[in-house]
């Protein structure tokens, strides 16, 4: 039988900042999520990342170059609010 009290979770403590010397982040992550699922959700998005920035070298639409900058910052408050929640 699983006990979930030993299930590492995030802490809630990242901030996503877009922008020079931005005050207000544009999301942050939740408390309370699986470290492990935080770390799965992270991977699949860096996936996209790694495609959307080859498509968008390719096919010369630097949009999807933005898409894929706004997606990995997105995918490193994951990694490292899951990071801060395996310390504890």
């Amino acid at each position: 039988m699983d006990d979930k009290s030993n299930v590492k979770t995030t802490v809630g403590k990242t901030k996503f900042y877009q922008g020079e010397k931005q005050t207000h982040p544009l999301f942050c992550i939740e408390p309370g999520i699986s470290c492990q699922h935080a770390r799965e959700q992270a991977s699949e998005l860096m996936g996209y990342v790694r495609d959307m920035t080859i498509s968008g070298l390719m096919d010369e639409k630097p949009e999807l170059i933005w898409v894929s900058h706004y997606r990995s910052g997105l995918a490193k408050a994951l990694m490292d609010d899951a990071e801060l929640g395996m310390m504890r």
